[in-house]
């Protein structure tokens, strides 16, 4: 007995597959699981970075306060030598300068501010 196989062709590209509704939902589950994770970790890594920059900015002001508060010791070292009572004589002494004697030095009376604004106004010129 012989048997024959006969090809038919059936055309299938009109037939859709009808989208299961809860498979749709599963997906749309799991992306939104997927997309909170993923950005609670980008939240914490952001937030790591922030505080180790925040640590090294810190470090900076406390390196940069140290070196101000050299700074200022040193200047105040040198304020204080440059007010010494012996330095300011020993410069003195080199300019020439003297203890007044007495009776040598008179206070000015009358009116010293009147004198002074009256010269004031001779020295400067007039604006036209």
């Amino acid at each position: 007995m012989t048997e024959f196989y006969t090809l038919k062709k059936i055309d299938n590209t009109r037939l859709v597959r009808p989208a299961a509704a809860g498979r749709l939902r599963d997906c749309a589950y799991r992306v939104a699981w997927g997309a909170t994770l993923a950005a609670i970790g980008l939240l914490y890594a952001w937030q790591h970075f922030q505080c180790i920059q925040l640590r090294y900015r810190i470090e900076e002001l406390q390196e940069a306060r140290g070196h101000a508060a050299e700074l200022n010791q040193e200047l105040r070292i040198e304020a204080a030598s440059l007010r010494s009572p012996m330095r300011i004589d020993a410069l003195a002494k080199q300019l020439g300068l003297t203890v007044p004697v007495p009776g040598q030095v008179a206070p000015a009376e009358g009116q010293s501010e009147a004198v002074l604004a009256q010269a004031r106004n001779q020295a400067t010129p007039a604006r036209p």
